[in-house]
């Protein structure tokens, strides 16, 4: 039986890396993957999967609008799918969720997701809510804090390296934004 995975984690522990090496080891044995990425996340190319390391692949954009299930269905059609990859899967909406959930139970296509868990203030992202709710399998990807210890927590930052408490739950952005920290160092910067 396919699986849903969920790779979760702070930001810079590698979620694009690892799913980039993912497809790779499929691709490696012959067998097709079909990657998607948020159309949002505009730090990059459109349509890139980009890693900090400098690794990238095309992927299929998708927004809150897009069916996913349905553009699976006809790249499996056109040709026969092995393994399904979400970059930035916290932008997923609950029926997408849903929708790779279908995928796996339905077609038989394992789906590996890999997304924050948190956002800026703590709180959890819709897809990422609900794929810690029905995923077969959750992954935490582990990052350092600047102190040693395990970061769990996004602090997002002004130009000056000081900390933002208030706003959307979305801005993208990477090391000029945000820094993992761990609990403790998070609270020390947002009281």
């Amino acid at each position: 039986m396919a699986k849903l995975y969920f790779y979760y984690s702070s930001m810079n522990a590698g979620k694009s890396t690892t799913l980039l090496q993912s497809s790779f080891n499929y691709q490696e044995r012959g067998m097709e993957t079909m990657l998607f990425t948020a159309a949002i996340d505009d730090r990059y190319a459109p349509g890139m999967i980009t890693s900090r390391i400098g690794l990238e692949a095309e992927a299929t954009m998708f927004d809150a609008e897009t069916d996913i299930r349905a553009l699976v269905e006809t790249g499996h059609a056109a040709r026969r799918l092995n393994c399904i990859l979400v970059d930035e899967a916290q932008f997923l909406t609950h029926a997408q969720v849903w929708q790779l959930a279908g995928i796996c139970d339905d077609l038989g296509i394992p789906v590996l997701a890999y997304g924050l868990r948190t956002d800026f203030q703590a709180n959890l992202f819709e897809g990422s809510a609900h794929l810690l709710a029905i995923a077969d399998v959750l992954v935490e990807l582990k990052t350092i804090c600047e102190c040693g210890a395990k970061a769990t927590m996004n602090l997002r930052v002004d130009a000056d390296g000081g900390a933002i408490q208030q706003g959307a739950q979305t801005e993208i952005g990477g090391n000029d934004r945000y820094v993992a920290l761990c609990r403790r160092h998070y609270v020390e910067r947002t009281r």
